[in-house]
């Protein structure tokens, strides 16, 4: 672990880090087409529609997670970097448990509040069959999702970033088999494409937990070492906090883009829906990137590395700002064909790829935000983290949103996203020289 962390080429290291969860998150990409595949072939836009409006419920358990997972994940990649490795192991069983603990009481309050909740989805009189079906089996699987953010993080702490996709391909592969299975063989529909995700993740969970406990040289789930002291479940949450806004954004900017499109008919939503699935293929190697460079970020930052860690910086810089513009202009040439292979509804499809040329200009200013956010979160800077995690399809987003409806109308709506998303860029720069800068805090500090 010491040789990749600190003594391997800076391309070597990142690339051994990065493409494993690159390739875990191009295998979820894979899932969320087909899902949406599957979904569109019933040719019912109002299933379609129905399931979209839900889709915040995902973001938001994610972003749950993420605050245990990519918070303990930060801390302890800097543990180990100043080689606290027993503290590293028990901040790893704290995570675990308290994303347990979590999960449960996500789980309640879904059902308590579950009418109160599909009506802030936006969900419809001829939406509602649908979306509640797949919300009360997602509520279930909030404990599962929750739980998975934690080992699907940590591992890769100790240089474990095959393993951890390992364990997130193999569940998300499954979920490809189940849910044509499901939807269709089964004729359940909504509800089938909620099952399929329950069966995978309790699949990808046992792998992870059994990694963990098999493979991690320091990291474990004992329950009687998940006590830690004050000073460390700080350090999770000061960073686990604005990490998991980031995918609250997320829900947020979903769910308020839905509420702007429904009046447009469940036509525009239901290409919104197609729309965003497709961009993933942009956002997650982004996100697989972004992620797979954090352990090796936050463990140069602990050990006080100032060199490699600006270059690794910049190397991450690079790649995910070059990739997302080769990607973007290849997917924006083909926007048509591809929108149009998941409804044969003509309507949809010119919504779906008009919309989704829109999303693409600006996927390297997205990949740029992505870097930043992640970096900050790595080097324990919480207040620039969480600027950031509200920025792009929150506070920023919310407030362009809002201005463009009601100057441009549907098209003000559609071009929210870029412009939030260029701002958002022009933001973190800023950040980055006022840390990074000759004169930086973070530089003077050191």
């Amino acid at each position: 672990m010491v040789e990749l962390f600190e003594k391997a080429p800076i391309p070597k290291a990142y690339f051994t880090l990065a493409l494993p969860v690159v390739f875990g998150t191009v295998i979820s990409m894979i899932y969320n087409l087909t899902d949406t595949f599957f979904i569109a072939q019933t040719q019912n836009a109002n299933l379609v529609a129905g399931i979209t409006l839900c889709t915040p419920l995902f973001s938001m358990m994610i972003a749950l997670g993420d605050m245990f997972g990519l918070g303990g994940s930060s801390a302890i990649s800097r543990l180990l970097g100043k080689k606290k490795y027993q503290l590293a192991g028990r901040v790893n069983s704290f995570c675990f448990y308290g994303a347990l603990l979590l999960g449960i009481i996500v789980m309640i309050c879904l059902f308590v509040f579950k009418k109160q909740g599909l009506g802030l989805l936006g969900v419809t009189p001829s939406t509602y069959q649908y979306a509640n079906i797949f919300y009360e089996i997602m509520a279930v699987a909030s404990i599962l999702i929750i739980i998975s953010l934690v080992p699907i993080n940590t591992l890769r702490t100790e240089g474990l970033a095959t393993q951890s996709m390992i364990g997130t391909a193999t569940g998300t592969v499954l979920k490809i088999f189940l849910d044509p299975l499901f939807i269709f063989g089964f004729h359940l529909g909504a509800a089938g494409a909620a099952l399929a995700t329950v069966v995978g993740y309790i699949v990808t969970d046992t792998i992870l937990i059994g990694y963990t406990v098999k493979r991690a040289r320091y990291l474990h789930v004992y329950i009687r070492q998940m006590r830690i002291p004050l000073a460390e479940i700080k350090d999770v949450l000061m960073i686990g906090l604005p990490a998991s806004m980031t995918n609250f954004m997320t829900m947020l900017g979903t769910a308020l883009m839905n509420n702007f499109l429904i009046v447009y008919g469940a036509n525009k939503v239901a290409g919104f829906g197609i729309a965003i699935k497709v961009e993933t293929i942009v956002i997650m190697v982004l996100v697989g990137f972004c992620f797979g460079s954090q352990a090796l970020i936050g463990y140069n930052y602990g050990a006080r590395n100032r060199q490699r860690l600006k270059k690794i910086i910049q190397f991450d810089l690079l790649v995910n700002v070059v990739f997302a513009f080769i990607i973007a202009l290849g997917l924006m040439a083909i926007a048509p064909g591809l929108c149009s292979l998941f409804m044969k509804n003509q309507s949809v499809v010119s919504s779906a790829s008009y919309m989704l040329r829109w999303f693409l200009i600006t996927t390297p200013f997205i990949g740029a935000v992505m870097v930043f956010t992640t970096m900050f979160q790595s080097v324990n800077q919480p207040l620039e983290a969480f600027i950031m995690s509200i920025s792009r399809q929150g506070v920023v987003f919310a407030a362009v949103i809002f201005i463009m409806a009601a100057t441009m109308g549907y098209q003000g709506v559609i071009v929210s996203q870029p412009v939030a998303d260029v701002i958002t860029a022009v933001i973190g720069i800023a950040l980055y020289y006022r840390d990074f800068g000759p004169k930086g805090k973070i530089i003077e500090n050191w």
